[in-house]
């Protein structure tokens, strides 16, 4: 069997209907994989099955609130009532709330932990004793450019990504015996519907990430496929606890 089939391999993919997420799915569907995507927005979520059943992968839509402790739950029992198993879960699902730390809500700050670090943390919680009865799984979560580096205009966003990475590593180490492989994903600047925002609401950030990124233009979530069919796959059962850079060289700059 080629190390990077995953036929017969059920993955839920958290904020799967667009931008990052998607992209991993369509990489997972190419390589045989059956896909949840788990995501508050069904309309967006219908295009995207849609999609990947036209990628010949089977495909379904799960409404979730990822930072809500029984909604996960839920979608984790619904993935096994629909496909009986579960081997991969994607961390992807996120927001931004672009302010500097002195005009940041409280609020606002646990909105963006919530929903980008603690949704990681329990939809992670509710997937391990179902891989672990099964033998093992993946775990990919996804950090950011903002996991190494600091932006003034970012402050719980960085907070919840640097989160990410120190989240992984934990796991990683404790679920290993179980053989459960846990890594990061650190993309760089991805042309989504999320930095479209970015570059209308911070100033020269377009021509910045340009000029700094070796490879010379934005990431497309294409670019994330590869690494997710890497991470998810037997290619890498001996990698576990890494945080690696999807970036055009964007870290390597230093």
């Amino acid at each position: 069997m080629s190390l990077f089939d995953l036929t017969g391999r059920v993955a839920i993919v958290t904020g799967g209907n667009g931008g990052i997420g998607l992209g991993m799915g369509r990489g997972l569907a190419e390589h045989g994989a059956a896909v949840v995507v788990a995501a508050r927005n069904r309309e967006k979520s219908a295009r995207a099955v849609a999609e990947l059943r036209g990628l010949g992968a089977q495909a379904e839509a799960i409404e979730v609130n990822v930072d809500d402790e029984a909604s996960v739950d839920a979608l984790v029992k619904a993935t096994l009532a629909s496909f009986g198993r579960l081997d991969v879960l994607i961390n992807n699902a996120g927001i931004n709330i672009r302010k500097p730390a002195e005009s940041l809500a409280l609020a606002e700050w646990r909105q963006v932990i919530d929903t980008n670090l603690t949704s990681a943390f329990l939809a992670s919680r509710a997937c391990h004793p179902v891989m672990k009865k099964q033998g093992g799984g993946k775990i990919i979560n996804i950090g950011s450019m903002m996991s190494i580096f600091g932006a003034s205009f970012a402050p719980a966003y960085g907070a919840s990504k640097g989160g990410i990475v120190q989240l992984t590593r934990a796991m990683a180490a404790g679920w290993a015996v179980d053989n459960i492989q846990v890594n990061a994903v650190l993309p760089g600047w991805i042309d989504t519907a999320l930095t479209r925002r970015a570059r209308q609401e911070v100033e020269g950030l377009h021509d910045r990430v340009l000029a700094r990124t070796p490879a010379g233009r934005w990431g497309a979530p294409e670019d994330l496929a590869g690494i997710a069919v890497f991470l998810c796959s037997s290619s890498s059962d001996f990698v576990t606890g890494t945080a690696i850079p999807v970036d055009g060289g964007y870290a390597a700059q230093g």
